[in-house]
């Protein structure tokens, strides 16, 4: 059983793609990178005409910020991994037990609050050493491995409150952390922006982040290539780790009170947006700015959908639904790119030898014309294959 995600490693060859002639063509070949975007503005603008009174506000905006920072940070963690071709699902389990532990460390057994942010943060990243190890040296799916650790994590988190909420008296510098704000907005909302510019910066500009990229392809080519698989995957799950400790500390400071009950609601719209990402900005790659987006358009609709009275399970359908219905879509437009990129190979193949016949052609650009004109219905398969 595998659960690896697919990451496209090199940046696809544009020439292959042909020169788009007319608008349409031009605005066909968007759809698949910023479709995802235009469907987030749309939908802001949709309630904004629906609910001018409530929908296109500065509260509703500070409200949206306040209550997403941790999923799009838990989101971002999810994204590290993914972009080697693994998963993470602690993020969701682990926010229940970090953000319990920074509380407690202060209230039951007086630990300053700085000290008390870095043990979690040092815990977490433990933690993450641990999914790595399992991963990589015990050879497990990384889905199988993070969903066991992240249940243990889970019976520690309520093993340490005893299933009863922690509660006391927090330090100011403490709750500061996610209270405070900047020009009008959360203070958590630039947290997010900080990470998602240095996650940018790293995976984008470094040959850390080729290589990470690099493993997420092809591992087998990234290790004949040099790159030591074991060290950067385990990497991967550490960063991962140590974020969703961040998110948990956020979250502790934002609520100021520790719920066993409290964090896994997080899980599936962090993997919902890691996954959304994958499908926009940089369709067929996980990036950074796309999980982003998966996590404000997420975020816009429920949040328009809840202003209409929407019911309880509104939330979990809308993202059910949105990350099965947005993949699709992705899929579909990645698998009608690639039989154009075949064509086009089979073409440029047929040029540069005019001699050439379907015969002496590669089997993939056999396959890729007939695969057209089987599309186009104007030439039968079998006689190009002839």
């Amino acid at each position: 059983m595998s659960s690896s995600i697919k990451s496209t490693a090199l940046e696809p060859d544009k020439s292959l793609d042909g020169e788009a002639l007319t608008l349409v063509q031009r605005f066909g070949r968007a759809i698949p990178v910023y479709g995802l975007v235009m469907l987030t503005v749309a939908l802001a603008l949709l309630f904004s005409l629906l609910l001018p009174d409530t929908f296109p506000t500065l509260f509703n905006l500070r409200a949206i910020l306040s209550d997403k920072s941790v999923i799009a940070l838990l989101a971002l963690a999810a994204t590290i991994p993914m972009i080697t071709g693994k998963i993470d699902l602690t993020v969701g389990y682990g926010i229940v037990l970090w953000h319990i532990l920074v509380i407690s460390l202060q209230t039951r057994f007086s630990v300053p609050w700085p000290l008390a942010v870095l043990i979690v943060l040092a815990c977490a990243a433990l933690f993450g050493v641990l999914n790595g190890l399992l991963v990589e040296l015990v050879q497990i799916d990384s889905f199988i491995a993070t969903l066991g650790t992240g249940t243990v994590i889970y019976a520690l988190a309520m093993w340490h409150s005893g299933g009863r909420q922690v509660v006391g008296d927090l330090p100011e510098g403490f709750v500061g952390l996610a209270g405070g704000s900047l020009l009008g907005l959360p203070i958590a909302a630039f947290y997010v922006l900080a990470v998602s510019v240095t996650l940018w910066l790293v995976t984008e500009f470094t040959p850390l982040g080729r290589a990470l990229y690099v493993i997420g392809a092809n591992p087998k080519a990234a290790q004949l290539n040099g790159i030591s698989v074991r060290k950067h995957v385990m990497g991967a799950f550490v960063a991962s780790g140590l974020l969703s400790g961040f998110a948990g500390v956020l979250l502790a400071s934002r609520l100021q009170i520790g719920q066993a009950s409290v964090g896994l609601e997080f899980l599936l719209p962090a993997l919902v947006g890691a996954f959304l990402g994958s499908t926009t900005i940089r369709p067929g790659r996980v990036n950074v700015w796309g999980t982003l987006v998966g996590v404000a358009i997420l975020a816009i609709g429920i949040s328009g959908i809840q202003q209409f009275g929407g019911a309880f399970y509104v939330e979990p359908l809308f993202n059910g639904l949105t990350l099965l219905v947005s993949i699709g879509i992705a899929g579909y437009a990645q698998q009608r790119r690639n039989l154009s990129i075949k064509r086009r190979i089979a073409e440029r193949q047929l040029a540069s030898d005019p001699s050439a016949t379907p015969s002496t052609l590669p089997l993939n650009s056999l396959t890729a014309i007939a695969s057209l004109a089987s599309l186009a219905s104007t030439t039968k398969p079998t006689e190009i294959s002839r």
